[in-house]
């Protein structure tokens, strides 16, 4: 087996000609990100204290939880627009699961920028190293022939 780096921007995104289960895998990963999109926008504190257990009743807490809620919609918007492009155009799982990828790296890096004071560790930061390993074996998985040339 052979890593194709061409596959992230494959010739034809209407097939993809790689293992089943990366694109299964990667279609369970994304329904998780359309979840968990959902508790940000709809949870009545954006999941700010009862998921991540940032403390809201401080000034400004208002705030905390519309930037949740907001963060929310993006994430949603994201995930949709992955799921379209990813049953659309097929071809294009490697880029689709290179791009998750890239979001523990980016959190991770927000996350030294400047840390979160919680009464415990949020779901996102005791999941970012496992999302990262998995995000990155999926991908590599995408990137390799089933048969050789």
């Amino acid at each position: 087996m052979k890593l194709e780096i061409k596959k992230v921007f494959p010739k034809n995104p209407s097939r993809y000609e790689g293992f089943r289960i990366i694109r299964l895998i990667a279609m369970l990963y994304m329904f998780v990100m359309v979840v968990r999109s959902c508790i940000h926008l709809f949870a009545s504190d954006g999941g700010a204290q009862s998921i991540a257990g940032i403390d809201t009743s401080v000034e400004g807490g208002n705030n905390i939880i519309a930037i949740f809620h907001q963060w929310g919609a993006i994430q949603l918007i994201l995930a949709i627009l992955l799921i379209v492009l990813f049953f659309r155009y097929p071809g294009l799982t490697p880029l689709i699961l290179l791009t998750l990828t890239l979001d523990p790296v980016l959190r991770f890096v927000a996350g030294q920028q400047m840390s979160l004071t919680t009464t415990g560790t949020p779901p996102g930061e005791a999941l970012n190293g496992v999302s990262l390993y998995l995000l990155l074996v999926l991908f590599l998985g995408s990137l390799w022939n089933k048969k050789p040339n």
